[in-house]
């Protein structure tokens, strides 16, 4: 009797446990192993493809304001242009300036208070288109000003030498006459006004290129006599500056003595025409 109730409780076959290849335990033929109705394995990832080489950097284009001639040459060069322009005016137009107003406002005392050799209107002439002149270097600055110095500067430069050329012309055809003397201080100081705006407004320390009494003071009070500690680079832009004023100077009145006004004021053209195609934007 016992032996009868043993046999089906723990025999191989029973269901109580189950089949080793039942269907509840996932047996070989399972899906769960792959079988006829499983899914295909994924295939293996492909190997980490190797990095691609960084692509070599863009050289960096040139810096269009930095081609050409720096603005510290091109400023001493029409220093030069300026005391060639003044020994026109000043021995050949009847003791007036037309670069150097400062120099022209103490002429037009002298004239008021009727010191010989001096002409209130050929000054005041000299000093009215000199602000008209820097009144219209003031709207080029503004509607040129904040784009690229290299073409603003190049633009004024080329209408002074425009203007003086015109003035040489007319030194050359008329010479003598009293409507050329005013034709010449008019173009001129026009010029020189159109000028000394945009030099101002370029803003390179110490080379305003027409006057020179604070970079005398400047070359003294910084030296170290002076006690002075300014830049380094100062004292030879200084010294250059009065010396080029000085050489151009010379240079116009031995023309204006040995000539006649329409050379120099040819040479200035010439000048200012050169370094209005070949100035940069950069100091």
């Amino acid at each position: 009797m016992s032996d009868r109730n043993s046999g089906p409780v723990g025999g191989p076959d029973g269901p109580s446990h189950g089949a080793p290849d039942g269907p509840s335990h996932g047996g070989p033929g399972g899906p769960s192993d792959g079988g006829p109705g499983a899914a295909p394995p994924a295939p293996p990832a492909p190997p980490d493809a190797p990095d691609a080489p960084d692509a070599p950097e863009a050289p960096e284009a040139p810096d269009p304001e930095a081609r050409g001639v720096r603005l510290v040459v091109v400023l001493l060069a029409l220093t030069v242009v300026s005391g060639l322009i003044d020994a026109v005016s000043y021995l050949g137009l009847g003791h007036v300036f037309t670069a150097n107003m400062t120099g022209n406002v103490v002429v037009l005392g002298f004239a008021a208070a009727g010191a010989p050799g001096f002409s209130v209107p050929h000054t005041a002439t000299s000093l009215g288109f000199f602000l008209l002149g820097a009144l219209t270097g003031g709207r080029v600055a503004a509607a040129l000003g904040t784009g690229s110095r290299r073409t603003w500067a190049r633009r004024t430069l080329g209408a002074e030498a425009v203007l003086v050329g015109i003035s040489a012309l007319v030194a050359f055809l008329a010479p003598g006459a009293t409507v050329t003397v005013y034709a010449l201080i008019a173009l001129t100081a026009f010029a020189m006004g159109l000028r000394n705006a945009t030099v101002r407004k370029l803003g390179v320390p110490d080379l305003t290129t027409t006057v020179l009494t604070m970079t005398l003071t400047g070359l003294a009070s910084d030296s170290r006599a002076g006690g002075g500690g300014g830049p380094a680079h100062r004292s030879p832009r200084r010294a250059a500056s009065v010396v080029a004023m000085a050489a151009g100077a010379f240079l116009g009145a031995w023309l204006v003595v040995h000539h006649d006004l329409a050379l120099p004021l040819l040479i200035a053209a010439v000048a200012s025409g050169a370094l209005a195609l070949v100035a940069s934007g950069r100091e």
